[in-house]
């Protein structure tokens, strides 16, 4: 043994090849934490010295071979004053320098997933061999980051400038056959070939056969790109990644910016210049926001975990109401492989959910994701049916039927007369109380609610809606069944609007006392779209559906009539009343267009501001810091009272299912770390400055005790 640590041993073979294994003891995969660079640095030494070691096979002995840096630490060793966070980097970057650096040819054998530090770690060996199973890339740019332990460098010089971009600013996961491709590995085997692949070839370049030395010799040197041609794949590259990034995510230009600064320089100066960048990034609150958005990830994560050891198994599911979101629910579960029966009560909505079903799997078929074989699978896997006749041998039910109170209680009434004691009956209701729907019920304990988000293919979200007399096995189940599905809970407590639809309200009542004031609906949704939402409000609103909207908010306002009941007309109102109701009749605020691909098209309608403008004031220009806090002040308000009222558990919780549902944007993080970011004391101040609005503006007794105590959410 020429090296033994907790994370890292170095063990001699046959023929003085040394084997170079990461093993992080505790832990379910490896990563660089703080031990596992200090053990490579030791190791690397250790190999130096010893006279028997002719070369280095790098392995990983778990199922990964190293996931990246260790996420948790980040947010202490980003804390640093910048000096001290330079240091820290430039001090991580010497250890990959050594390893690159020894005197004897280094092989990496990359089993599975490698990504971020994991990645830069085999990019600092002479020669990569990769498992067909495995993957490699360099996903900071997700976290607002980009490499930082030489990645930008090395990866540049491996596989050229425009490749590196590529990898760096898209921040994908990468197959076998990809990297080869371009250079990134040198060698794709079978994984029961590949220690075996890893020492032939270290043993190949130890025998003269391959000069690793000059392999070695093109990382440390210039980028091979003549001065013109780099300056014009640099350029065009920031144009066209700032386009796709837009100016909130700014890692992924300065990427190519600083690789643009240290193509010419050699290996030692080109990773000062990618550390200074690196820290640069690492100081803005949109890599402390994504970081910490991946934190509450794990978080969740962590509790569904939890829920799922008191489970019991779904392997038969049922959805009662077929139509768009009926079938969308059926190819989710089907697609992801747990059987279900769609029910309806007439032909026409049976056909019309396996149009959804079958709609969806072609696309997936067209962009090859999936062949005609698996389709079928899927397709099999979604049973239609007008009748009860299998309902024995369900585990899981949604109810997927129109929004409405007595059509629900009939439906639900019904169904648990079909069912087995045991099994469990959800609803998907977006709006209404969980306990009332229960009323219908001789086993409340056994419902809950299950609400997905439309469209169901794309939306992560699925709340979890905990009524009083549910029990703790029925949560567990569904949100067992949510993560089949491949998506994402949040468990949540009966309220009207549960969390999702009770945030999301006094945002569209802040945008309808905008409108009132005299406020442009498309300066609004311009100012709102650069903050970072998908869309703003008046679009959003059509979207959904006005009717949809005036049905959700007058549940909201009967639910909440101190706050969300409104004493005015609203310009959505006059919408309503003229059977304005969006894209699903192509005239709301906006008219709707067919472009080329068969998709609505927003188109501006001058006459919505002759038909609004009864109940609106005079327009006139707002400043784009008036609209903003007019439209997000409600919401984090509202955010807040969720989490005062045991609505959710966690702040991460919030968050999250801001960020998952209604897509909140994620450079900022969710509702409560927007007000972290601005301060808790000057969030207050700001909503003080607005609460003559009334009381969706005022802040609640909790939040102004935690601002006079300097406390924050996260």
């Amino acid at each position: 043994m020429i090296y033994e640590g907790q994370a890292i041993t170095v063990t001699l073979l046959d023929d003085g090849i040394a084997q170079l294994n990461f093993d992080l003891q505790g832990e379910s995969v490896n990563k660089f934490n703080q031990t596992t660079l200090k053990e490579l640095h030791e190791a690397t030494d250790a190999i130096r010295a010893s006279s028997d070691v002719k070369g280095v096979v790098v392995t990983s002995s778990k199922d990964v071979f190293i996931v990246g840096a260790d996420i948790t630490e980040f947010t202490d060793t980003f804390a640093l004053p910048e000096e001290e966070l330079m240091g820290w980097v430039l001090k991580a970057n010497a250890v990959f320098s050594n390893f690159e650096d020894l005197p004897v040819p280094t092989v990496t054998a990359i089993n599975g997933m490698a990504l971020g530090g994991g990645f830069e770690m085999c990019l600092s060996s002479d020669y990569r061999v990769m498992s067909t199973k495995a993957k490699v890339g360099l996903p900071e740019v997700k976290l607002g980051l980009f490499p930082g332990f030489g990645g930008t460098v090395r990866l540049s010089r491996v596989v050229g400038a425009d490749n590196a971009i590529e990898w760096i600013c898209m921040g994908n996961e990468n197959r076998a056959d990809a990297a080869l491709k371009v250079g990134a590995v040198d060698a794709v085997v079978e994984p029961e070939q590949l220690l075996e692949a890893a020492i032939d070839l270290v043993k190949r370049a130890g025998a003269g056969e391959l000069d690793y030395l000059v392999k070695r010799q093109e990382k440390l040197e210039a980028v091979k790109l003549p001065p013109m041609e780099q300056m014009m794949a640099f350029n065009s590259a920031i144009g066209f990644v700032a386009g796709k990034a837009g100016p909130n995510y700014p890692a992924p230009v300065e990427a190519i910016k600083v690789m643009q600064k240290h193509a010419g320089k050699k290996r030692d100066q080109a990773i000062e210049i990618e550390a200074k960048g690196f820290v640069k990034m690492a100081k803005t609150s949109v890599a402390g926001n994504l970081i910490g958005l991946f934190l509450n990830d794990q978080a969740l994560k962590k509790t569904a975990k939890a829920y799922e050891k008191k489970a019991k198994p779904v392997k038969q599911a049922a959805v009662l109401g077929a139509g768009i979101m009926g079938g969308g629910i059926a190819y989710q579960s089907a697609y992801k492989g747990t059987p279900i029966i769609m029910k309806d009560i007439n032909q026409a909505g049976i056909d019309l959910g396996l149009n959804e079903a079958k709609k969806l799997l072609v696309k997936r078929v067209e962009r090859k994701k999936m062949d005609a074989a698996k389709m079928g699978d899927t397709l099999n896997r979604i049973v239609p049916t007008l009748s009860y006749g299998d309902f024995k041998e369900v585990d899981v039910i949604v109810e997927a039927v129109v929004e409405n109170v007595k059509v629900k209680h009939a439906v639900l009434a019904e169904a648990e007369k079909q069912i087995r004691d045991d099994a469990i009956l959800t609803s998907n209701t977006s709006t209404i109380s969980i306990n009332t729907l229960s009323e219908a019920l001789d086993r409340p304990e056994k419902f809950c609610g299950m609400h997905f988000f439309n469209p169901v293919h794309m939306m992560p979200l699925v709340e979890v809606i905990r009524g009083e007399k549910t029990s703790e096995e029925t949560i567990a189940t569904v949100v067992s069944y949510a993560k089949a599905m491949g998506k994402t809970p949040v468990v949540v407590n009966d309220c009207p609007g549960f969390l999702v639809n009770r945030v999301l309200f006094p945002y569209f009542g802040g945008f309808a006392g905008l409108l009132r004031d005299g406020a442009d609906f498309q300066q609004v949704d311009k100012v709102m779209e650069r903050f970072g939402w998908p869309m703003g409000p008046a679009y959003l609103m059509d979207v959904v559906g006005i009717d949809t909207g005036v049905h959700a908010e007058g549940v909201m306002a009967d639910g909440f009539p101190d706050r969300m009941k409104r004493d005015f007309k609203s310009a959505v109102d006059v919408m309503f009343e003229n059977n304005r109701l969006g894209q699903k009749n192509n005239l709301g605020f906006y008219k709707y267009e067919t472009d080329k691909r068969g998709k609505p098209k927003k188109v501006v309608d001058e006459s919505t501001y002759e038909l609004i403008a009864p109940v609106c004031a005079d327009r006139r220009d707002f400043e784009t810091d008036e609209i903003i806090a007019r439209m997000m002040i409600p919401m984090c308000l509202e955010v807040v009272r969720c989490l005062e009222d045991g609505i959710v558990q966690t702040a991460a919780d919030a968050d999250m299912g801001l960020i998952f549902g209604i897509g909140f944007p994620p450079f900022r993080g969710g509702a409560l770390r927007y007000i972290d970011e601005m301060g808790v004391a000057e969030f207050v101040a700001l909503a003080d400055k607005y609460a003559d609005l009334g009381p969706l503006y005022q802040a609640t007794e909790g939040l102004r005790k935690m601002a006079a105590e300097g406390k924050t959410f996260f």
